[in-house]
């Protein structure tokens, strides 16, 4: 499982969690280029609506999504409210004025459609995430867009030792406290031990690196030679439908602003 489904129970049996990697991240990805191109409340709102109302169908719970989706939650808020306040669009009926500070209609109604799209873009591929086991996506990655062995395996197991990092973060804190070099009191004295942390987790990263590429060449990742899969990843018609239906969302969404007239090009 994934870093994130540590943390939180997914069920690997609901239909959309049991699609080919490629076809989820895909899935994903044709929603978030329409976005990317325009900035509009009416394709984010349909799209941000569809994906909330598919998540049962990526067997991931209401609770712990919502518990471990807090730091996008945040960064929508910020966004928005970003967008909002330095926003030179101020037409409309002014809501708060104090000083420098000017919020109308028209920039609150901004802050709010740039809030929609960052969450619109995001909640896909978290979804996809959440529901990818890496091993799956190796191979899919591999099998299906032939990518490279070396890179696709070599991503999968740096993926895998992330939390290792995390955790010699943690030791090496708890190292330099039981020396007495904790500097909690002086800041430049924390700024010191914070900076010894960093290079010893990068010296353990880099030796730990080193190791995984010998081994990676030792067992021939480094050849031109084909090489086989143990897993099969299978590419369905189902897998299909996710991508079609995807695209058809995205097209939906697209028509129905331009419709309305708020479709929006960025680089209009």
């Amino acid at each position: 499982m994934t870093l994130l489904q540590t943390h939180l129970s997914t069920d690997p049996a609901a239909p959309l969690a049991r699609r080919n990697p490629v076809a989820k991240l895909g899935a994903a990805l044709l929603p978030s280029m329409a976005l990317l191109v325009s900035v509009d409340p009416v394709s984010s709102a349909l799209l941000l609506t569809a994906w909330l109302v598919s998540v049962p169908a990526w067997g991931v719970g209401w609770p712990g999504l919502l518990r471990r989706l807090w730091p996008l939650g945040l960064a929508v808020v910020m966004v928005a409210l970003g967008n909002a306040v330095f926003t030179d669009r101020k037409g409309g009926a002014t809501l708060l004025e104090a000083g420098p500070l000017l919020l109308t209609t028209e920039s609150v109604a901004t802050g709010l459609t740039a809030g929609l799209r960052v969450a619109a873009i995001a909640l896909p591929g978290v979804l996809a995430i959440l529901t990818i086991d890496p091993v799956d996506l190796a191979d899919a990655l591999v099998q299906h867009l032939r990518v490279p062995a070396r890179f696709a395996y070599g991503s999968l197991a740096a993926f895998r030792l992330a939390p290792l990092l995390a955790a010699e973060w943690e030791v090496l804190g708890r190292a330099r406290r039981a020396r007495g070099l904790g500097g909690d009191r002086n800041p430049a004295r924390a700024l010191a031990v914070l900076g010894g942390r960093l290079f010893a987790l990068l010296v353990g990263a880099v030796r730990r690196g080193t190791q995984l590429a010998v081994a990676m060449d030792a067992r021939g990742f480094a050849a031109s030679a084909h090489r086989t899969s143990a897993r099969r990843q299978t590419f369905t018609r189902a897998d299909v439908a996710l991508l079609a239906a995807s695209a058809l969302l995205t097209a939906v969404a697209v028509a129905a602003a331009i419709a309305v007239g708020a479709w929006s090009p960025v680089l209009s």
